[in-house]
């Protein structure tokens, strides 16, 4: 079995610091591994939708806008690698393939929605900063 680009060989490899609030940012770390994992648009997406129900792979790839076949595909792959997915097969014709979380993702979704909760309440916040950002950028390029 060939390991997944960007994980450890090692089961349950850690490079964390002895502080428990700070890892290690080297590429093999596994918790930088987890993290740029579950971080990545299409798995907070993913996650988000299979809150409290399962999915098969058409009603997520007809949701999730911009995501491609290929990437839907390896990002379900990698969220049930990880634990955090269940797939199942359903033994019909044409075969049905349903997605769901774990007890382990159904966690996780919580930390998501905590994070959702956090940006809707401070987007406007975030948009002045960044008009605030581009008009100062822009007078230091024309050199106001």
């Amino acid at each position: 079995m060939s390991m997944e680009e960007g994980t450890s060989k090692e089961p349950g490899y850690s490079c964390c610091t002895e502080d428990a609030f700070q890892w290690d940012t080297r590429e093999d770390c596994e918790v930088r591994q987890i993290l740029d994992r579950i971080g990545d648009k299409w798995s907070l997406l993913v996650i988000a939708l299979l809150d409290n129900r399962s999915l098969r792979f058409s009603e997520l790839k007809k949701t999730i806008d911009g995501v491609s076949q290929r990437m839907l595909t390896v990002t379900l792959r990698q969220l049930e690698r990880d634990g955090l997915v269940r797939r199942t097969v359903h033994p019909v014709v044409p075969p049905r393939v349903d997605y769901e979380l774990t007890p382990l993702g159904v966690t996780l979704h919580a930390t998501i929605q905590s994070l959702v909760n956090w940006t809707e309440t401070h987007q406007n916040q975030i948009a002045l900063a960044r008009a605030a950002y581009d008009i100062r950028t822009a007078a230091e390029k024309a050199g106001v």
